[in-house]
């Protein structure tokens, strides 16, 4: 964001999205996250979402936060996209645990995923908390 004399102006926390590549984070003019938040859901920005509130609560205090949205977790690239974060990485398989998202309570495999884009299920690794920090 800048203002009329081109001069970057942080944006008011809380007032756009968090950035969810290196992209976003140079339209911000930040070189490196203080923190980058790794999730198994699709990122939407609603308080019903753990990410969401935990990067709002963190951006309040001033740090720079990124969330990292089921990234290849096949990859090393996804998870060194946005570079390295300053001070740390945090990885959440979302808002419902992977295997139960994967299944049906007969243990049938469900053919949607409702934290996905379009529904879309495979986007997350089985264990998603350990397949990601395995990679991080």
């Amino acid at each position: 964001m800048t203002n009329g004399m081109n001069m970057t102006v942080p944006p008011v926390p809380g007032s756009v999205f968090f950035p969810v590549c290196r992209e976003d984070m140079t339209k911000r003019g930040w070189a490196e996250l203080d923190f980058l938040l790794v999730s198994g859901d699709a990122y939407v920005d609603h308080p019903s979402f753990g990410p969401a509130v935990i990067a709002r609560v963190l951006e309040s205090c001033g740090y720079r936060v990124g969330i990292l949205p089921q990234p290849d977790w096949k990859s090393k690239d996804a998870f060194l996209a946005m570079g390295r974060p300053r001070l740390a990485v945090l990885v959440t398989a979302g808002n419902l645990d992977s295997m139960l998202n994967k299944f049906t309570a007969s243990k049938k495999n469900r053919s949607d995923d409702s934290y996905s884009p379009g529904g879309k299920s495979g986007c997350r690794p089985d264990r998603a908390t350990v397949a990601y920090c395995s990679r991080v």
